[in-house]
């Protein structure tokens, strides 16, 4: 089958509507996974083992458990027990509950890597324990970490096609429906497919300038 620019013009008006779903599910469960990854991190270090042992079992749960598989629970099985939400919803949500188990590992590697001194500064400055965390310890944690939660945003965008299971119709979606309803599947693929190669090209240029910028 030769390659046909006219179906490309067609199909570009469903590629806008897919890209924009795409990068607000990134968006979006980046800054859940970001946020939530950060309050396990914190918890994890709870002085009780109660909290403790809670939370890294649900997060264990969590990361071994395939994204797939918690779709489809959150959309389908959770409505069943009167817990109903848009299927955009639902998909944001796996996405940055999902990717928080593996935030909060980074957290953990950033505030492991602040030296003791900077603890101890600030217990002789007699700093309350949220000043020391807020203004002494998670700039510091968090500074470190930045390229590492970058990478894992671009693992998130090759996830998002995942949500087309729960009928999210994201850049592969309009593709899929594009190319069903008018039996050309070469040209909406191979847009979609260059699309994700500059996307996530693009953060990585991204990711290298801010690294760059955060050691000097």
């Amino acid at each position: 089958m030769t390659w046909d620019w006219g179906t490309v013009a067609d199909f570009m008006p469903h590629f806008w509507d897919g890209l924009l779903v795409t990068l607000k599910a990134l968006v979006l469960g980046s800054v859940i996974s970001f946020a939530l990854g950060l309050v396990w991190a914190l918890l994890m270090r709870a002085p009780s083992r109660f909290v403790r042992w809670p939370v890294g079992a649900l997060t264990e749960f969590v990361r071994n458990t395939p994204l797939l598989v918690q779709l489809f629970f959150l959309f389908y099985v959770l409505p069943e027990w009167g817990i109903e939400a848009s299927a955009m919803t639902t998909g944001v949500v796996a996405i940055g509950l999902h990717y928080s188990t593996y935030t909060m590992q980074v957290y953990r590697a950033g505030i492991d890597a602040v030296p003791v001194g900077q603890w101890e500064a600030a217990t002789a400055l007699n700093l309350p324990l949220g000043r020391t965390w807020t203004a002494v310890i998670l700039p510091q944690a968090i500074r470190r970490v930045v390229p590492a939660l970058g990478n894992y945003v671009i693992a998130m965008l090759k996830d998002t096609p995942m949500l087309m299971a729960i009928t999210v119709l994201d850049m592969l979606g309009e593709a899929q429906l594009f190319a069903r309803e008018n039996f050309r599947f070469t040209e909406p693929l191979t847009v979609i497919g260059v699309a994700f190669i500059v996307i996530s090209y693009l953060a990585s240029l991204f990711l290298r300038a801010l690294e760059r910028r955060l050691v000097r």
